[in-house]
């Protein structure tokens, strides 16, 4: 009887587990590089140098805010080195990166719409 109560437990928690699991893995498991979520649609490059989320989610949101804040550093350095304005750096970044974004991933066009490359 014993045996068979703790098999009871066992199954129930390895259930209810496992339930967890399937419900929280699309939040978990998606950490994904820059290239990975580009390619998967969900972010995209902007012509003022930053990125843009195009498919709304936690992650995305969290990548393109994490990306957007390093690359304000690095244009401001730029700025600062070059004697130009953080405006016209951005502008030259986002030029740069809608020329090298790959085929079939998003950029925003200046109308603010999403488009594949």
């Amino acid at each position: 009887m014993l045996h068979m109560r703790i098999f009871f437990h066992t199954f129930r928690f390895a259930a209810v587990l496992a339930t967890l699991l399937v419900a929280l893995l699309p939040t978990m498991s998606w950490a994904a590089t820059l290239p990975e979520a580009k390619a998967a649609g969900m972010v995209g490059e902007m012509p003022d140098g930053y990125l843009g989320v195009v498919k709304a989610s936690p992650e995305a949101d969290a990548l393109v805010a994490d990306i957007n804040a390093k690359r304000k550093a690095a244009y401001e350095g730029i700025a600062s080195k070059t004697g130009q304005t953080v405006e016209i750096v951005e502008k030259l970044a986002g030029e740069k990166a809608l020329n090298k974004t790959e085929p079939g991933n998003y950029i925003k066009y200046p109308d603010g719409t999403w488009h594949k490359k």
